[in-house]
């Protein structure tokens, strides 16, 4: 089976900067990694490969430096891999950048599965696997943690719910979201390190994907960053004086003035 994975590069550190002027991650001098949540979709995907067969292809939309998170994968046993670069893109928000990704998908051509992780550390919305799956006119399975059986053109799986897990079919292909129970991503072998060092990978722009100019980057972007700013914490104290009796007599009364009783 063919199964298209897809990660995001994100910064490697919780002090995430951010532009003043445009309100966008600064991605400039900071290390970036391959989004813990995306690792549990990778392995997956080289699992199933694994199990059944196939190809795996890792795509990724992102800069430049993005190139070193696909070699990664590529270590841990995927295929090939695309990014998808292009200046055009900068500033896109979920909806846009699902539609760049199911463009690249579409021109892969022949698969069976996509599996993303269930969301980034940066963007923390888990919206680009549903608004992929709607962008292929695919169903959509979130939060799968065992992959039982794939079979006759079917799926089954378990996804995790607040209330323990549900057993789920879908028809092929699909899209799925994957939850961190659902494995332990391998370490890099240096067989692997080794084809990921010399492997060749391609970068697809907007030109090569035919996308439309006004359904990316900021344009494209319905939602988009107004402002970025920290809560300012105030407290205030007050000191109860008088024996124990007033001091409860004092507390209660104050409680009812703020209406918390």
């Amino acid at each position: 089976m063919n199964i298209v994975v897809c990660i995001k590069q994100v910064p490697g550190t919780t002090e995430v900067k951010i532009d003043p002027q445009t309100n966008t991650l600064v991605r400039e001098g900071v290390e970036g990694i391959v989004n813990p949540f995306d690792t549990y979709a990778l392995e997956e995907g080289v699992r199933l490969k694994e199990r059944f067969g196939g190809v795996v292809t890792v795509v990724s939309m992102g800069p430049p430096q993005a190139e070193a998170a696909l070699r990664e994968a590529i270590s841990v046993g995927a295929d090939q891999a695309i990014l998808l670069s292009d200046r055009a893109f900068a500033g896109s928000d979920t909806l846009a950048t699902a539609y760049v990704l199911s463009r690249a998908i579409a021109r892969i051509g022949d698969y069976d599965l996509v599996i993303c992780g269930k969301q980034t550390l940066d963007g923390d919305t888990g919206q680009v696997g549903p608004e992929l799956a709607q962008r292929l006119g695919i169903p959509f399975v979130a939060y799968v943690s065992k992959v039982e059986a794939i079979q006759d053109g079917q799926m089954r799986v378990q996804r995790l719910i607040e209330e323990g897990h549900e057993l789920m079919e879908a028809p092929l292909p699909c899209v799925m979201s994957v939850v961190k129970e659902i494995n332990v991503p391998r370490l890099p072998s240096l067989r692997g390190m080794m084809r990921a060092k010399g492997a060749q990978i391609p970068v697809w722009t907007a030109r090569d994907l035919d996308i439309e100019a006004d359904r990316v980057g900021v344009a494209g972007s319905p939602t988009r960053v107004i402002r970025v700013f920290f809560p300012q914490r105030t407290r205030k104290s007050q000191m109860l004086e008088g024996t124990a009796e007033s001091q409860v007599e004092q507390l209660v009364e104050r409680l009812r003035e703020t209406k918390l009783i």
